[in-house]
């Protein structure tokens, strides 16, 4: 299995994220939601993390990929508070394509910072994705 096979399930996953998300913050403060999200999320992913890996790999990764991956999760946070105050604002059919927006900006983020190709099929895809999200968040 391809990283396009782990991909789809990520989307699919992404996609009952939002939906689930919606319903669950629906009367509640937004930032609580995302903590209750957020606490499910780390004991989750440290039991796969540990089911899977054995626990003395964490003193084997370097310090450059502690300061990336903190600073990576840092940003998810934000991206999370965001996205349920949102979501609670806004309907999540309208929501999701918007935060989507975030494909686009990694296409450019990856070309100016980590030297990936821009090439014509991916400026048009990346087009297609942002005149698709402003559509689908004022339709």
């Amino acid at each position: 299995m391809g990283w396009f096979f782990w991909a789809m399930l990520s989307a699919f996953f992404a996609a009952a994220t939002a939906l689930l998300a919606k319903v669950g913050v629906a009367g509640i403060d937004p930032n609580l939601a995302t903590a209750i999200r957020t606490t499910v999320i780390v004991v989750f992913t440290w039991a796969i993390a540990l089911t899977f890996e054995a626990p003395h790999g964490i003193a084997q990764i370097p310090p450059r990929s502690w300061l990336f991956l903190g600073i990576s999760g840092i940003a998810t946070g934000l991206s999370w508070l965001c996205y349920f105050r949102a979501l609670q604002l806004g309907p999540a059919s309208s929501v999701a394509p918007v935060d989507k927006l975030s494909v686009v900006l990694v296409i450019l983020g990856a070309w100016l910072f980590l030297g990936e190709k821009l090439t014509p099929l991916k400026i048009g895809g990346a087009s297609l994705i942002a005149i698709g999200a402003v559509i689908l968040a004022f339709a």
